[in-house]
């Protein structure tokens, strides 16, 4: 990224979506605000303002001075709003509980921060979680998750999301896959095309060159195609192809082994085959400091790795950590040094 890039992404906001108005989104956006009044960025939440005023009555805690703003372009305060379409709460909004209104919300609510992002006018997007449930009650039956939202926004066909925490990163060829239909998605194309998505965004997010491990699907990598085949047919010769495109990347590596050795300095990032094959790693490691970001996308988009977590919303108990965690992300994939 040119000198003069980076520069420009410095000066832009932040979007930082509020999530499903019903779970923990607000309330950890509210608490990260509390605790970092005066940004490196100017941040932008995208969502409503009564959802905010919701959690800082039911946290009994005080509101920061947020300036409401009609377009990503009016920005002039360290903290602004941006809210989408229905700016009052419906009437039978309770936390807590999977509601049409809140899902339809924050889908509006990602589709307004990613606008602002693809026509340049922020830095980077920062999502606080949704419901699945919500926003399929919304009408949005082909969204599944950010992921795919994104992706029918961006007009893109292949994405990926990375988890990170201090000391892992992972990349999976699947996600909102179930575990049958994961394990067809093991083809020698589709691995190879998502090492190249890897490969070059790690290297445009400020990466030299890294290194990249497989996660071997069967146990023990196989054995050499005694418990399974995989390995042998469509894994083995994606890593050959992908060296000789000029990739670093080792593997198969068999999964009990490969994250270990991540975490001990060998590899940069695991590609991961299915959703619980890297995310029992990254949560085990090191689960309040995780976060996502996606691959594949035209911008910068990072969030936490943690659900709305309605059993407790509204009562005080939600982390910001992860939030935090993935605004300080997205500002340094932004100007292009993610280590």
């Amino acid at each position: 990224m040119a000198i003069a890039d980076l520069e420009a992404s410095v000066s832009k906001p932040i979007a930082i979506t509020l999530g499903d108005a019903a779970g923990i989104g607000p309330e950890v956006v509210l608490k990260t605000l509390l605790n970092d009044p005066q940004p490196r960025h100017p941040w932008v939440l995208v969502g409503s303002l009564w959802s905010l005023q919701r959690s800082a009555e039911a946290l009994r805690l005080p509101m920061p001075k947020i300036e409401e703003i009609s377009a990503m372009r009016n920005v002039n305060a360290p903290i602004s709003i941006l809210q989408p379409t229905a700016t009052e709460a419906p009437k039978d909004f309770s936390l807590g509980r999977v509601q049409a209104a809140c899902g339809g919300l924050a889908v509006r609510s990602i589709e307004l921060a990613a606008t602002a992002c693809i026509a340049g006018e922020a830095a980077a997007m920062v999502t606080a979680p949704i419901h699945k449930e919500a926003i399929h009650a919304a009408g949005y039956v082909d969204d599944i998750g950010h992921q795919e939202i994104l992706a029918r926004l961006a007009g893109v066909n292949q994405t990926a999301t990375m988890l990170m925490t201090p000391g892992l990163k992972v990349v999976h060829l699947s996600t909102h896959k179930s575990l049958a239909e994961a394990v067809k998605f093991v083809r020698r194309d589709t691995v190879l095309g998502k090492l190249r998505l890897m490969h070059d965004t790690l290297i445009q997010w400020g990466m030299a060159q890294p290194r990249i491990a497989l996660a071997a699907l069967n146990p023990h990598g196989g054995e050499g195609g005694l418990l399974g085949k995989e390995e042998v047919e469509e894994l083995t010769p994606a890593v050959a192809e992908a060296v000789a495109l000029g990739i670093d990347v080792t593997g198969p590596v068999p999964a009990d082994s490969v994250f270990n050795r991540a975490i001990g300095g060998e590899f940069d990032v695991v590609l991961a085959l299915y959703h619980d094959q890297g995310h029992i790693a990254i949560k085990v490691h090191n689960f309040h400091q995780s976060i996502t970001a996606t691959l594949g996308i035209p911008f910068v988009r990072t969030s936490v790795d943690h659900g709305t977590a309605f059993d407790i919303a509204g009562k005080g108990l939600a982390d910001p950590t992860g939030l935090a965690a993935a605004i300080r992300a997205a500002e340094a994939i932004a100007q292009g040094r993610l280590t």
